[in-house]
């Protein structure tokens, strides 16, 4: 293959991972609205559905910390496509399934190859964009990212609608050939150099990286209960699978139009006070889906919840990645630092589903949302506390000793 004519490595990074994550969330999507049509077919309880949702978390959990290792030690490049194949595997799963067992099994190894994917991708942007740009750069794979999330919802409802359940991912197969180009075509690692791989352990050490973990489960643990919930209760008021999937479509939207300037004001700004007001406002619109009727009011709260999401996830990988800076450690501990994020992101994802199916099975829908919501202020309190104030002058300070 040609490579004469291919970017600079950091706008290759930049495009591949954008690619890569949004090809992973399409396909991790496609399945939202689709839950009301497994919950009939396999007879399934809302713990079931947790089940579903948690075994994709479970997976990352496993597979993060040798995963994150791995790919310091290899390289990003066969990192990502490994994740790649592992990728055509669960589209192919999800295809053909026909019972609940199989789901589970492809939502298994979907995390195992978003594992891959997610956390050599952010290494990757780490090691080709310096610290005064990274944030910018990682908002803007997640706001392509997010655009995964905004159209597989409603994609999948109106293609399963018009064609059946298998036409979403048999769809997902092709866009897959697309990502393997640019993976194949695009990707390049940096030359290898020696570098101290931080041990997990000395990075949880540190407050502001372990306060930042916590952000990073709660918010994954936020979109994975409403996931989780929503579309049956949705299913429930009469809503089409259309109508469900473009309520998460227009969260998406929220979020990936305000991601990119986020991720910028991350830079420049304070960090603390970003996530502080994103864990407020989330107390009090996490509970108001279940508590407000009709589709426009429903749909205005799920707006505000992709902005209050924008506000919780841009500041933590730019935030981690400079505090694994401030060490004194370049690329090698980058692997290792998303590797910690994805496991608290699969520990949201774990813990979220379940405990939300769990709490609607034995208390009912709007206690455990309210619920859910207190767990979000609490949290909040807690970043103003003891969380570092990353200002203006301290970011300026890291770009200066950034690689």
């Amino acid at each position: 293959m040609d490579y004469r004519f291919r970017p600079s490595p950091s706008v290759s990074a930049l495009v591949v991972v954008s690619a890569a994550f949004f090809t992973d969330t399409l396909l991790y999507y496609i399945l939202v609205p689709l839950l009301p049509y497994y919950q009939r077919s396999y007879q399934l309880s809302q713990t079931d559905i947790g089940i579903l949702f948690g075994c994709y978390a479970a997976s990352l959990l496993i597979g993060t910390i040798p995963i994150g290792k791995l790919g310091d030690i290899v390289g990003r490049r066969k990192m990502m496509l490994w994740g790649l194949v592992g990728l055509w595997g669960t589209t192919l799963l999800f295809a053909f399934a026909n019972s609940f067992s199989l789901l589970v099994f492809a939502r298994i190894l979907q995390g195992l190859s978003a594992t891959a994917t997610w956390t050599s991708g952010m290494a990757l942007v780490a090691d080709h964009w310096p610290a005064r740009h990274r944030g910018k750069a990682m908002s803007t794979c997640f706001a392509f990212a997010n655009l995964g999330v905004l159209i597989g919802p409603p994609f999948a409802g109106y293609v399963s609608e018009n064609w059946g359940v298998r036409a979403p991912f048999i769809a997902a197969a092709a866009l897959a050939i697309i990502d393997a180009i640019l993976r194949v075509w695009l990707l390049q690692d940096k030359p290898k150099e020696y570098v101290e791989i931080i041990p997990l352990k000395k990075l949880l050490k540190n407050r502001d990286i372990s306060l930042y973990v916590g952000v990073m489960a709660l918010g994954s643990g936020l979109w994975a209960t409403l996931e989780s919930i929503l579309p049956v209760d949705f299913d429930s008021r009469g809503w089409s699978q259309s109508a469900i999937g473009l309520s998460f479509a227009f969260a998406a939207l929220a979020h990936t139009l305000t991601s990119p300037l986020a991720g910028a004001m991350a830079d420049k700004f304070s960090r603390k006070k970003m996530v502080f007001v994103g864990l407020l406002l989330t107390t009090f619109l996490l509970p108001s889906p279940v508590f407000v009727f009709g589709q426009a009011p429903t749909f205005a709260v799920m707006i505000g919840l992709g902005l209050v999401a924008t506000l919780i996830s841009s500041p933590v990988s730019p935030a981690v990645t400079s505090a694994v800076d401030r060490m004194g450690v370049g690329g090698g501990g980058y692997s290792s630092a998303f590797g910690m994020l994805n496991l608290s992101y699969a520990v949201g994802m774990l813990i979220g589903p379940l405990l939300g199916g769990i709490g609607v099975d034995l208390i009912g829908l709007k206690p455990t949302m309210m619920v859910f919501g207190l767990g979000f202020g609490t949290y909040a309190l807690i970043i103003w506390r003891f969380l570092s104030d990353e200002g203006r002058s301290s970011l300026t300070q890291e770009s200066q000793t950034a690689p």
